[in-house]
């Protein structure tokens, strides 16, 4: 197990390397540099030269790479050119508001996602599978942002029910109910947005799982249905489910940003979209670079996860 496990840690040492290299060069080529957006067409020469060696924009590319890559390792991942604010101290604060907001709403879509896959497999092309499947269509084809606008137009300003922007109320900052209040909104938008996809991979699943052998051997000695489809086939279907939930890291991060910003949530989202519209290169290569590795680490973390629930991908990896 150890063995298999170094030896992925092993191989996402290099894709991480690469993927900063990536970041890095993608903003290298972008036309509007970050030189660019930190000075006027007034400011003279010497003043921007001054300007440049502060930010370390006056070394080569490579040098600016080590440089960014050692802050980086160091836990410093540079300045906002804009704000001049710590990214690190940023970051500290928006990763958990975006975690408080994906996190319960992921886990409430992978439950009913599996409830109602695991319906809609098992009554495959009856009345329920055509209504779960034509729903999660629906939803698929549905952008976040409409429904987002749905429920702020029917529980924002109509019924007046929740709260539509932000995370608190200016002077309730430490009320609880008060930040329950505005994650319902943003949360069932989550929801919806991260369930079609899954449902339909878990009736998928269901449905493979319900043609093997081990269910027709079930079937012949008069095993009931449910107890089949609760007792073996759901066991099945969670082991692959196991690869989307290490594969979903990134929206731990990232997995919002049309959600948060609509709704004015204080999280990476609209950090990093604020961060564009600034052209704050810092800030878009750090989000880059953190959205990147989280996918390859998603992807180890899922890669060991399964090797320990099923003994026989270790084998093959070994």
């Amino acid at each position: 197990m150890f063995k298999y496990i170094f030896k992925r840690i092993m191989q996402a040492i290099p894709m991480l390397v690469i993927i900063s290299i990536i970041c890095f060069g993608l903003i290298q080529l972008a036309p509007y540099d970050a030189v660019d957006a930190m000075t006027t067409p007034n400011m003279t020469e010497k003043t921007v030269e001054l300007i440049k060696a502060r930010y370390g924009l006056d070394q080569p590319a490579y040098m600016q790479y080590f440089y960014w890559i050692k802050g980086i390792l160091s836990g410093e991942w540079g300045y906002s050119i804009v704000t001049h604010e710590s990214i690190s101290k940023d970051l500290s604060v928006r990763i958990p508001n975006t975690i408080i907001l994906v996190l319960p709403a992921y886990f409430i879509a992978l439950v009913l996602s599996v409830i109602l896959g695991l319906i809609a497999g098992a009554r495959k092309g009856k009345l329920a599978d055509k209504i779960i499947d034509g729903l999660s269509s629906f939803g698929i084809a549905i952008p976040s942002f409409w429904m987002a606008m749905v429920l702020i137009f029917i529980f924002g300003y109509q019924l007046n029910l929740f709260p539509i922007l932000g995370m608190h109320t200016i002077g309730d900052e430490g009320s609880f109910s008060d930040l329950f209040s505005h994650l319902v909104l943003p949360t069932i938008v989550l929801t919806l947005s991260f369930m079609p996809e899954l449902v339909r991979y878990v009736r998928s699943s269901t449905i493979g799982q319900l043609s093997e052998d081990y269910v027709m051997v079930q079937q012949a000695y008069g095993a009931p249905s449910i107890g089949i489809l609760f007792n073996h086939v759901l066991r099945n279907v969670l082991l692959p489910v196991i690869t989307i939930v290490g594969m979903s890291l990134p929206m731990l991060v990232t997995g919002a940003v049309v959600t948060e910003t609509v709704f004015g949530w204080p999280g990476i989202g609209t950090y990093f979209v604020k961060a564009i519209q600034g052209f704050d290169y810092p800030i878009i290569m750090a989000i880059m670079l953190l959205s990147s590795s989280l996918v390859i680490i998603g992807n180890l973390l899922s890669d060991i996860l399964y090797s320990i629930v099923d003994p026989r991908i270790k084998g093959m990896g070994e």
